[in-house]
């Protein structure tokens, strides 16, 4: 079944152009189900691109999902349009008093930032707390997992001499996961980051457990059972081209910064990038989609008891 999405939300035509099952809201209306509810609090500068990376992972499901975009309350974006916030999105303050079945938290460009020192945190705080309340299920991606880890475990975040930058592949550690159904001994994931989680610390720390690592990366996905939660530190949702346009970027502005590993081919980067994750993203969020859908409370009233 599709993801219910508002018909001008530009992802809308996105995902429909590529296949993915779309539906407006006044079809959904017509249907004698309950759609899941999944919301995504999006840190992110480029709002839209961000949207459609999300939104073609965990439309790609045979349930009816709503989508819901949040944004942080006072916190004011300079590179997405104010009419499409306007349109789209609602501050924090307006959704605290409702329920959602799973909340997606992503990253944000600033992990060289202590936690204390990102002017949004205490509302952040807020909606961690929030969590374990009005939401089913939380999926913290990159820093936005490395925050979360933080606050409700002391995990430190660690800046790295130089950026982890590339497709990188790791282990499966925990096949039986129903997180990792269908998943293979390893895969390829996108990483690009400044900081590292240290798998010492989290295997020091009782409530969570490492479901996917890597000898260069560290640990990539840990699970949380106690306040059911997914960390995420690297980017299964990123698109093809998602590292080139990171890469391009830093090169125009004369940034230091190495080649993507194992990204191009023969690392070179006037060739065509491959994409080799695709499909262990839609299973992960799959299986994040279909865990909630057998976990969570048809009465959304009991979501958080």
């Amino acid at each position: 079944m599709p993801i219910k999405l508002p018909s001008a939300l530009p992802a809308y035509d996105v995902l429909s152009k590529e296949g993915v099952m779309v539906l407006d809201e006044v079809t959904a209306a017509r249907q004698d189900i309950r759609p899941l509810r999944i919301a995504l609090l999006n840190l992110m500068p480029k709002k839209i691109q961000t949207e459609n990376q999300f939104a073609r992972l965990i439309g790609a499901t045979p349930l009816q999902i709503e989508f819901s975009l949040i944004r942080m309350s006072e916190h004011q974006t300079r590179n997405t349009a104010a009419d499409h916030m306007e349109e789209f999105y609602r501050p924090f303050s307006d959704v605290r008093g409702e329920k959602f079945d799973g909340l997606i938290i992503t990253g944000a460009p600033i992990e060289h930032l202590p936690f204390t020192d990102v002017t949004y945190w205490d509302e952040l705080k807020q909606v961690f707390d929030w969590t374990q309340t009005n939401v089913h299920s939380t999926f913290g991606v990159c820093w936005g997992g490395m925050a979360m880890i933080n606050y409700f475990h002391g995990v430190q975040k660690h800046l790295l001499d130089q950026k982890l930058f590339g497709c990188l592949r790791h282990q499966n550690k925990a096949p039986s996961s129903p997180y990792l159904r269908g998943f293979s001994d390893d895969c390829v994931i996108p990483v690009s980051r400044w900081t590292e989680m240290r798998q010492d610390e989290i295997d020091a720390t009782p409530g969570l457990k490492t479901l996917i690592t890597s000898d260069e990366a560290g640990p990539a996905l840990v699970e949380d059972a106690a306040h059911r939660a997914l960390y995420v530190f690297n980017h299964f949702e990123y698109d093809t081209g998602t590292l080139k346009q990171e890469y391009d970027r830093d090169v125009a502005n004369g940034t230091p910064i190495n080649i993507p590993a194992n990204y191009y081919p023969d690392d070179d980067p006037l060739k065509t990038p491959q994409n080799r994750w695709r499909s262990h993203a839609h299973l992960l969020y799959g299986n994040w989609i279909n865990e909630i859908y057998q976990t969570t409370y048809f009465d959304m009233d009991k979501i958080g008891t």
